[in-house]
């Protein structure tokens, strides 16, 4: 029995991170395999690590549009990077969000973001005060480090009386932030959800991660069986989602609209922060997106991977892989040696990608490594730098986003003539 879900289409995206400063700049990069995006950075506690840092001239302070007791203009709200590359994103949709709100009014539109490192700019800026001088400063309010912080900045900018939410499922945030905002469209609470994800490369997630032995002190090399872990990298990218895609979502483009078609969630539990090595967890997620999407698995032209560099990810996603595919898996690549592993970002950027490559047809993001593939699972079609056939129409994407505790998720996006 089929079942018909009301169709949910996602605007233009909204953008930055290190590897462009909107989806034309960011694409580019993608197609052409340009990494200058990622820099050096030097641990107080010592290492070198390439990272995909924003540069600070790309993001300017902020102004709130009104003051209220818990935002003021204080250093630990809009002076924070994390607010300053949301604010980044979202103004390259301001004409859509503002056309939604003329048609559905304040009240019916909902916001949903995606972030793993809400609060510690503010936090670290706080305590430091607090250490030396013994108080914390007269402005700085608990408040401005909790998770939903950043999410109700969004709603205040616009004047947005629906839904807010956070969603915090590590590295696949941004993705699950999607999932929610259509959930909330199709329960009727919103008529649409600005939605999508960010994260900054703060000195505690990049301390963190070199604590836990996940990062490179190389560039990031997914799939071959010389990688060494990740390269992380900050961002931020939103759409705006909504069930109606005749005003708001430019489908007077000739490959019609973009829907998200499916999209499947599982929760496999293996470790804290390890995946099952047989790749069951994820291959689950990919199986719950298609099932929704009502296609078949050769049906997808394009897999923008999770393919974050670690041992153990990428062997589990190439075993998901070939279970959920068999031997005819599509064309895959991994961005995240472009523009670093955003986090709670990443899920919201890789679908920006897909859906530029839906809409410019000009080419797939193409797979940085060295080539040398790990025998130990199977290989994949990696996009090498010479792309497809121009002539190759991609019609249907897949992309995945997996994070610590299980939570994978994986987006089915389409765009339908």
């Amino acid at each position: 029995m089929r079942v018909l879900l009301k169709k949910i289409y996602l605007s233009e995206p909204g953008l930055i991170c290190c590897a462009g400063r909107n989806k034309d700049e960011l694409y580019r990069s993608c197609i052409t395999g340009n990494k200058s995006g990622m820099i050096i950075r030097k641990l107080a506690e010592g290492g070198n690590f390439p990272t995909g840092q924003i540069q600070c001239r790309e993001i300017p302070p902020v102004e709130l549009p009104v003051q209220s007791m818990a935002y003021t203009n204080a250093c630990y709200t809009t002076d924070t990077r994390l607010i300053r590359i949301i604010d980044k994103a979202l103004e390259q949709m301001r004409p859509t969000i503002e056309k939604a709100i003329a048609v559905y009014g304040h009240e019916k539109i909902g916001v949903c973001l995606g972030s793993c490192d809400n609060g510690s700019e503010g936090s670290l800026l706080g305590h430091r005060e607090f250490f030396t001088g013994g108080s914390f400063p007269e402005d700085y309010r608990l408040y401005f480090q909790s998770a939903s912080f950043p999410a109700e900045y969004i709603a205040l900018k616009f004047g947005l009386k629906g839904p807010v939410f956070t969603v915090a499922t590590a590295c696949a945030s941004g993705a699950s932030a999607i999932m929610r905002g259509a959930e909330l469209i199709r329960a009727g609470f919103c008529s649409a959800v600005i939605a999508g994800g960010a994260d900054v490369v703060s000195e505690t997630v990049l301390m963190g991660f070199h604590a836990l032995e996940a990062v490179s002190n190389s560039p990031t090399n997914p799939l071959s069986k010389n990688r060494k872990g990740i390269n992380l990298g900050e961002g931020a990218a939103f759409f705006l989602l909504d069930s109606d895609g005749s005003h708001l979502n430019g489908c007077s483009h000739p490959y019609g609209c973009v829907e998200l078609l499916g999209a499947g969630e599982s929760a496999d539990a293996y470790h804290m922060t390890a995946p099952g090595p047989d790749g069951a967890g994820p291959a689950k997620a990919m199986k719950t997106a298609i099932m929704e999407a009502q296609i078949t698995p050769s049906q997808i032209d394009y897999i923008n991977l999770h393919g974050t560099g670690t041992d153990l990810n990428d062997k589990a996603e190439a075993f998901a892989l070939r279970d959920v595919f068999g031997e005819t898996i599509p064309h895959v690549s991994s961005t995240k040696p472009i523009m670093g592993h955003t986090l709670g970002a990443a899920g919201a950027l890789e679908t920006a990608v897909c859906w530029m490559v839906l809409k410019e047809q000009k080419g797939l993001p193409v797979h940085c490594w060295d080539g040398d593939w790990d025998e130990e699972f199977p290989s994949l079609p990696v996009v090498s730098l010479s792309g497809i056939e121009q002539h190759d129409r991609i019609s249907i994407c897949m992309t995945n986003s997996f994070a610590f505790g299980g939570c994978n998720v994986s987006l089915i996006i389409g765009s339908r003539t």
